[in-house]
């Protein structure tokens, strides 16, 4: 079973943390059984990816006094044919002046904030548990100590996102830096959605045993190599922005078996749903022109951002992407 965990926090959290920390692989002494990691590309690269540059993901237009924002379903693993944006997601982002994301990763300030909050008290892991995390570090080829000043769950969480790097996804390519990018390079704003210290509160159980138990099984699918499996689903599905294949996440991932998992997935996406309309709608109150970039499974479920927004009085038109 791959625990929501895992795959929420990929897909759902920023992960400014991970994101940053793989690079550290990159400092590591490479060997040819490591998997392969994101390179800066040549200028040949580039314009190969950005003349067959074509549309991916969700796209919903919406509409209320008088101005449209966008909502998009993006995933926080990618590729370099990923980076470009085709058409009518390249048209949207130009007719908006702000860039939203769950977390600007492209801000150090917001990175270094990416601890966990005092009432998360690390567990002591027992030496075991702790010879399993130095294996996987071996595995993704970082230094065994270059993950420890981590809280163990997202040691384990950043483990997961490195381990997607053997099915040709590359946390170097998610879709965060690829439109942050894309709002600097024109001058646009780009605005965080939600604090790193809320993220890590979603993330990381208080419980230091419920914390413990989530290392558990994040090892448990990195070493079965389940995990990679409902990574390359997940992203696959993105891909083709197949909104009925993510919406039943829960129901092709074998990932929820007790209240634990499905409270700890309630609270990685339909609790910060809320909050996440609320941010929008204020930004488009103000006056902005909203491009809203957040994982896809927050476009789901009976909190889905389409959704709330449409309560909030917004006209709400999902866009078919070619």
């Amino acid at each position: 079973m791959i625990s929501p965990k895992a795959t929420a926090a990929l897909y759902q959290c920023g992960l400014g943390a991970a994101l940053c920390l793989c690079l550290l692989a990159a400092q590591a002494q490479m060997a040819t059984e490591c998997p392969p990691q994101a390179q800066a590309p040549t200028q040949q690269q580039l314009q190969a990816a950005a003349a067959n540059a074509r549309d991916r993901g969700l796209l919903w237009r919406i509409t209320r006094d008088g101005r449209s924002s966008y909502l998009y379903g993006s995933i926080h693993l990618g590729k370099l044919d990923w980076a470009f944006p085709g058409p009518q997601v390249r048209a949207a982002l130009t007719a908006t002046d702000t860039v939203a994301l769950e977390i600007d990763v492209g801000d150090p300030q917001m990175l270094a904030r990416l601890k966990p909050p005092t009432d998360r008290v690390a567990p002591a892991l027992a030496p075991a548990l702790r010879e399993r995390l130095g294996r996987q570090s071996d595995a993704a080829c970082i230094p065994r100590d270059a993950l420890a000043a981590l809280h163990p769950v997202m040691q384990a969480v950043t483990l997961t996102v490195l381990a997607a790097r053997r099915q040709g996804l590359d946390p170097g390519y998610a879709q965060e830096f690829v439109l942050g990018g894309f709002a600097r390079a024109g001058g646009r704003s780009v605005v965080s959605l939600e604090s790193p210290e809320l993220q890590m509160a979603a993330l990381i159980p208080r419980d230091a045993a419920a914390a413990e138990r989530m290392v558990e099984q994040l090892l448990e699918q990195l070493e079965q190599g389940r995990a990679q499996g409902v990574m390359t689903r997940l992203a696959g599905a993105w891909e083709r922005g197949d909104l009925a294949e993510i919406g039943n996440y829960e129901g092709w991932c074998d990932c929820v078996a007790s209240d634990e998992d499905r409270a700890q997935l309630k609270r990685l996406n339909d609790d910060r749903n809320p909050a996440l309309a609320d941010g929008i709608e204020a930004l488009h109150r103000k006056g902005r022109k909203v491009f809203a970039a957040l994982g896809s499974l927050h476009m789901t479920g009976p909190q889905s951002l389409p959704g709330l927004m449409q309560q909030r009085g917004f006209a709400v038109e999902r866009l078919a992407l070619r």
